[in-house]
């Protein structure tokens, strides 16, 4: 732990020949060694997204841990709000009331008896979500439960200190807890269950602002700050603190690590505005790195967030600043398009791609990345607002509570139509559909991996030969938007060298090879194996940047970190998976599970995992924070089938990162990633021919799919029922043999009804609905109203139960 502080930052640490090869989004200069600008405050929210009225003026605010766009508010009058902040709708908000005013002590009647007025002075979420706490400015600390769909219930009240509740925080050194800290100079550990008291800590001398639990293998302990720029560490005992020494400038401070658990910062301004953020060495109890470009004169204790394990951010002088965590210089600045207050108070989603900042006039502004806009648009065009609201009447009353909710929004239910006579679309002929055959001079072979580029501006294919091909849509006259469509050819892009991005072969056993490839989030970089070593690509200038990890093993998937480019996922041939990092060009983990090679991996910056899959036909959920397996489960493959021994196994997020489409051979399966249930399964039938591959539509609401024997099938993605039928003949010339058929399924990452086709022979077609159609097909009457939010109900096919084996 900290045992005091210096005054001079810590040089970087010189890394291996990587970072003159290539340093992907993230490098704090913006410049890699090629001279190709890369913007890395891309990844922080800029765009004001949202902007709520609170009402009055908010104090504190945090989003949920798992639901991102749920976002809690505390006020300056005791008010508390629960937001869903894609539709701007207020689920619920409750006015200060003490719960029990009979079992209070004298102390706090007496104080609400001489000024009735109260404010909050934090909200916060349990790490699971199942619970948040509100801390007041009188004596007070009230912990509520929230269930999914059932609301907030009342659960705990603590009289906990006397004066103001500064702070609080969720622990769990052996039971779970909660740490409040107070005027009255103290600290306390509470019993979350029954709410006893567990520990005071003493021996500050002053008001106590701020604590910052944490863990390190078996040892908790928690850091406290004082409003006399005092930081005491403590261990779960009666010992006094550890730890004594002064924040910098002596100013008060709120202390985090990051998201991780590696990282210590803290952040304040003393009594002469002067604002200090710096890391701390907590082995040497040293200051590492002091960062700069403060107000010279803050009014208020400045607030700061941390994010992605990788950004600092400031509400500071009318703005939200920003610091990358490896240098001391400001990153950039935003203005939040103005009207904000001096200091302004600020929250990230856990995520990193929503940011809540107060704003004048008793408003919230929501700010998001590009990923965080479309999170929005997931939860706001999908009314999963309404299955969040509402309180169970029957739950339990606690702590005298008797009184009904007010203010909850009911659903009404919607009018329920009678049957209809249900027909599944066929579709047998060219022109009942809008179809386009890419062409290519360029001889290829089979097309094994494609994909749309984030834009939806051109579509990128990896052929079994390990050559790419990219064809770009012209913005012209038939195209006005220069997104990808079948009524624009678009145009075959060739490098003037002539030289074609072509992936590695040396050392590659090419009959066993499985290409792979993945995309960077800004369309500029493919990363991309054939058997042979990862090669990474620049998609403007076709340029090889550099070469890495030379087979055995040989990398059969890769995936980019969602949250940084310089982390990537490389499942191997030999069943491991290796966290790579560009930057720095070394494995920093080896997960091992699987049995045979890896087929599949998928992020969710949501839930913080990684899902992989093999071809053991076994699907594994791994943290991101610690890479450790957290589950996992094995496929129940249809009776009667065996799959060959190297068949693959695909996983895919849906657009809310919490459920996932699993595809294998013989089935589609939808799985809820917390629990890893399988929630929907569609199996093939017996004389079927075998799934080649499958994919979400960008709207997750289907699920287009492509089969060995040329049939396309597209289902709807909340019960997996085919919709529609594409057969062969209506998109494959009638001399073409029966050895066609496609190999990669990709979907317009804007246009819901758009997808494309990779097949055997070298060839691409985009497909489309008709345009007097609009859809592909009808949804069976099962279908109609259902939620994209995919609760469980019986299953397309019956089910055992799947089988777990943490």
């Amino acid at each position: 732990m900290p045992k005091g502080h210096g005054d001079s930052d810590v040089s970087r640490p010189r890394v291996s020949g990587a970072l003159e090869r290539v340093m992907l989004a993230g490098n704090s200069s913006g410049q890699n060694h090629y001279g190709l600008a890369f913007n890395m405050t891309e990844e922080l929210p800029k765009t004001v997204a949202r902007t709520l009225n609170q009402g009055s003026v908010p104090t504190s605010m945090d989003f949920h841990p798992i639901q991102q766009t749920l976002l809690l508010v505390g006020t300056g009058i005791g008010d508390i709000t629960l937001w869903e902040v894609s539709s701007r709708e207020k689920l619920e908000s409750k006015s200060f009331q003490v719960w029990d005013i009979g079992a209070s002590s004298m102390v706090l009647k007496a104080s609400i008896m001489k000024d009735p007025s109260v404010s909050v002075k934090r909200v916060l979420w349990s790490p699971d979500g199942s619970l948040f706490g509100v801390a007041y400015s009188k004596h007070i600390v009230q912990i509520y439960t929230y269930y999914d769909g059932h609301g907030i219930r009342h659960h705990i009240e603590i009289d906990a200190h006397i004066g103001s509740v500064n702070d609080l925080a969720f622990c769990n050194p052996k039971q779970p807890a909660v740490i409040t800290c107070g005027d009255d100079k103290t600290i306390r550990v509470w019993e979350v269950a029954t709410g006893a008291e567990l520990y005071t800590f003493k021996g500050h001398e002053a008001p106590v602002h701020s604590v910052c639990p944490h863990s390190r293998e078996t040892v908790h302990f928690v850091f406290s700050t004082s409003v006399d720029g005092k930081i005491k560490a403590w261990l779960y005992d009666m010992m006094g603190s550890r730890v004594d020494y002064d924040a910098p400038g002596r100013s008060c401070s709120t202390m985090a690590y990051s998201a991780d658990g590696k990282r210590l910062f803290s952040c304040g301004t003393n009594q002469d505005g002067e604002s200090h953020m710096v890391e701390w060495n907590e082995n040497e109890g040293t200051i590492k790195r002091t960062y700069q470009g403060f107000h010279k004169r803050s009014l208020g204790v400045v607030q700061f967030d941390t994010t992605k394990n990788r950004f600092l951010a400031v509400g500071d002088d009318y703005l939200i600043k920003f610091w990358d965590m490896d240098s001391p210089s400001l990153l950039t600045t935003i203005d939040a398009e103005g009207g904000l207050p001096t200091s302004p108070r600020i929250r990230f989603n856990k995520g990193g791609n929503l940011l809540a900042v107060s704003a004048n006039d008793n408003r919230i502004k929501i700010l998001a990345t590009v990923d965080g806009l479309c999170l929005m648009r997931t939860f706001e065009s999908h009314s999963l607002v309404a299955s969040r609201v509402g309180i169970a009447s029957e739950a339990p009353i606690k702590n005298g509570d008797s009184r009904s909710s007010e203010g909850v929004k009911t659903r009404v239910p919607e009018e329920v139509h009678p049957p209809k006579i249900w027909k599944l679309t066929e579709i047998n002929d060219p022109s009942k559909l809008q179809s386009l055959r890419l062409s290519t001079r360029i001889k290829t072979d089979k097309i094994a991996r494609l994909v749309y580029t984030n834009s939806g501006t051109a579509i990128l294919a990896l052929a079994l030969n390990a050559i790419h091909l990219l064809w770009k849509w012209p913005r012209n006259d038939l195209n006005s938007s220069g997104k990808a469509t079948t009524k624009a050819a678009p145009q075959l892009v060739q490098p003037g060298s002539g030289v074609l991005m072509t992936n590695d072969l040396v050392d590659a056993r090419t009959e066993e090879a499985v290409p792979c490839f993945a995309l960077s989030k800004n369309d500029s970089y493919i990363m991309s194996a054939s058997g042979g070593k990862i090669s990474l690509f620049n998609t403007m200038t076709f340029k090889t940047m550099t070469a890495f990890m030379p087979p055995p093993p040989a990398a059969t998937y890769l995936a980019f970190h969602p949250q940084d480019n310089n982390i990537v996922a490389v499942g191997m041939d030999d069943s491991t998976i290796h966290i790579y990092n560009v930057r720095v060009d070394e494995v920093k983990s080896k997960l091992m599970g699987h049995s045979k090679r890896i087929a599949g991996l998928a992020f969710s910056n949501v839930l913080n995992t990684l899902v992989s899959s093999g071809a053991d036909a076994q699907v594994i959920v791994w943290s991101t924070d610690r890479w450790e397996r957290k589950k996992n489960c094995v496929l129940q493959i249809p009776a009667g089938r065996t799959p060959p021994a190297m068949s693959g196994t695909q996983v895919q997020f849906h657009q809310d990162q919490i459920h996932l489409l699993v595809v294998h051979e013989t089935l589609l399966a939808i799985y809820e990633t917390t629990k890893l249930e399988c929630l929907k399964q569609w199996n093939i039938g017996e004389f079927s021919a075998p799934i080649s591959h499958a994919t979400f539509s960008c709207d997750s609401q289907l699920v287009y799919a492509s089969f060995v024997d040329g049939t396309l099938r597209i289902f709807g993605a909340s019960n997996l029922q085919v919709r529609c039928q594409i057969n062969p003949n209506a998109y494959l010339q009638s001399d073409v043999g029966s050895s066609v058929y496609p190999l990669a399924v990709a979907a317009h990452p804007q246009e819901p009804n758009q997808f494309a086709i990779g097949l055997t022979d070298g060839s691409i077609q985009v497909f489309e609905p008709l345009e007097s159609e609009g859809k592909w097909g009808m949804p069976p009457p099962a279908e109609n109203g259902a939620s994209s939010s995919m609760p469980p109900a019986p299953p397309a096919v019956p089910l055992d139960k799947p089988q777990n084996m943490d």
